[in-house]
Parts: C-alpha cells; sequence; structure tokens
C-alpha cells in the first residue's frame, strides 16, 4: 500500500495554493475589479469552478465514449483503438477550446506517455490513488495556481463499464489478438491494460483562469 500522500483532498469550501508563478498585473486587476462590483467572495468563485469543472469534464467524458461506442460498433476493438490514437485529442481540445481552459487526462498507467501528471498533478493524482486502494471516495478537487489566478479542477477517472475493457481489459481475456497488435504498433510502453470495471484509469486535469469564473457570476 502506497504512504498517506502529503496532499489531502479538500471539499469545496477548502483549498490549497500550488507552485507560484507571475501573476498578470493587468489580469489581477480585472479579476479584482469584476469581485468588487459583483461584491463575489472567493468560496463563490470556488463554488462556480468546481461547478463548472463537472460539466466540463462531464462533457468531454461523453463525447469521448459516445463517438468510441459508435467507433467499436462499426470497427471492432481495433479499429476503436486506431480511431482514439488519431482522434481523442482533438475532441478533447475541441471541449477545452469551446470553454476557454485547458484540459488533459493524466495517469501513472499511461497509454500515451505525454498523459504523464506534471509537478501540479502528481500529488492529487497519487491522493486519488491511495482513495482507491483504501477503498475511501475521491472526490472532484480544486487547488489554486500562480497565486490564486489560474483554479486546477481535477476529478478520478473510473473505468465506468466493460466497454472500456475492449481496449484497457486483460490479453487473451478482454482484448483479442488484433487489438493486441494494435497496442504493441502504437503504444510500445503501454502500461494502461489489466483493468476491471470500477478501477481508477488516472484523472481529468482542467486549468481553469480565475477570470474566466468571475465572468460566469
Amino acid at each position: 500500500m502506497k504512504k498517506i500522500p502529503s496532499i489531502v483532498l479538500l471539499s469545496v469550501s477548502m483549498w490549497a495554493c500550488g507552485p507560484r508563478e507571475r501573476i498578470s498585473r493587468e489580469t489581477f486587476e480585472q479579476v479584482n475589479e469584476s469581485m468588487e462590483v459583483k461584491r463575489l467572495t472567493e468560496v463563490e468563485i470556488i463554488e462556480e469552478a468546481m461547478m463548472w469543472g463537472d460539466s466540463i469534464t462531464s462533457e468531454a467524458q461523453i463525447q469521448l465514449m459516445s463517438t468510441l461506442q459508435n467507433v467499436l460498433e462499426e470497427r471492432g476493438a481495433a479499429g476503436a483503438l486506431e480511431f482514439c490514437n488519431v482522434n481523442a485529442l482533438p475532441i478533447i481540445e475541441e471541449v477545452a477550446t469551446k470553454h476557454r481552459v485547458e484540459i488533459r487526462r493524466v495517469s501513472n498507467r499511461t497509454r500515451n506517455p505525454d498523459n504523464q501528471p506534471n509537478q501540479d498533478e502528481k500529488d492529487i493524482l497519487e491522493a486519488y490513488e491511495f482513495a482507491a486502494e483504501t477503498g475511501e471516495n475521491a472526490n472532484p478537487n480544486i487547488q489554486k495556481l500562480g497565486g490564486g489566478e489560474v483554479l486546477l479542477y481535477s476529478r478520478p477517472i473510473v473505468i465506468p463499464s466493460t466497454l472500456c475493457l475492449n481496449c484497457h481489459g486483460k490479453p487473451g481475456t478482454d482484448l483479442d489478438e488484433d487489438t493486441a497488435a494494435k497496442l504493441t504498433e502504437f503504444y510500445p510502453q503501454d502500461k494502461a491494460i489489466d483493468h476491471k470495471v470500477g478501477d481508477l484509469r488516472g484523472m481529468w486535469s482542467v486549468r481553469i483562469p480565475k477570470s474566466e469564473v468571475v465572468k460566469r457570476l
């Protein structure tokens, strides 16, 4: 069992500061002015960011799963894997552009090496992993970065159904030979297999500008 991570998953009314980043004076003043006019509190901003993060990640998840299910029915698991290799990232980026945020899916059991967690995400992901190992609930989380100019929303990704096991399950049982061959071709360092329904797959990571949250209130 892993050592308890230093980070504590926070409720919607609490947050922690991340690494210091240079704050744009203009952005800082604009946010403060908007907060003054609307008389917003930090708690209201965090609550709105949490709800927005839930909505954004749900939208991205639905887009991915519905598209993948259609491709799976048309082309089989190997074809769906080939489709994801090219199209999964653009689908997520389309949602990110729509909402003016940055979206990532990160994991310590990566398929694509680009999905490894960065320093801001690492401790949060380890906390979700510890919760999964101990059977505790793992809830969405908000962290403050850059002195609060950016809010990092995170949410665990859990294997939702047997549909996902076509590409993330056990070779020889869930994965057929064609799919296993495609995995070797596209992702020679793949670590994202041997999962079962309910397993933690990784987490959503959404960087939300505080100024965009204020505009919504």
